[in-house]
């Protein structure tokens, strides 16, 4: 029987690297780039979120706390073979619950312009002109938790 959970995950841990290879598969890989040493260093701050079936990732996603109620939602990512499923949708609420219970009262993200419609469907809005990041056009796209 399947066990399908949204938890927590360590930094630098087993479903750390686990999180990292997803990322890279679905994020970096397409686009012919790599995490540096440094980026990933640099993630210990962040509270990790993965979407799993018993200890198989589905999803995952970054979220990384700011000044004045907001926090930045980052680096989703859905295995290919999960896409369209709604594992990606069940992450994105999991996560707007956990930060509105630390207090947060905005989360935003850096929409790829493929994404835009994903993001819409949860009630996310566009904010401001198109800009480019790792290469292709993003959106900020924000919600009020």
């Amino acid at each position: 029987m399947s066990n399908f959970n949204i938890r927590v995950i360590p930094f630098q841990s087993v479903d750390y690297d686990k999180e990292v290879a997803l990322r890279y598969a679905v994020l970096r890989k397409p686009l012919g780039l790599q995490f540096t040493a440094e980026q990933l260093a640099a993630e210990g701050e962040f509270i990790h979120l993965g979407y799993f079936e018993n200890e198989n990732l589905l999803a995952c996603l970054i979220l990384a706390p700011e000044a004045n109620g907001k926090i930045k939602m980052k680096q989703v990512a859905v295995a290919a073979e999960m896409q369209g499923k709604g594992f990606g949708a069940q992450l994105v609420k999991g996560a707007e619950a956990l930060a509105a219970e630390k207090g947060f009262t905005l989360m935003y993200c850096h929409a790829r312009d493929t994404a835009v419609p994903f993001y819409e469907k949860l009630g996310y809005k566009r904010v401001g002109a198109m800009f480019e990041e790792v290469t292709i056009p993003h959106w900020e796209m924000e919600k009020d938790l």
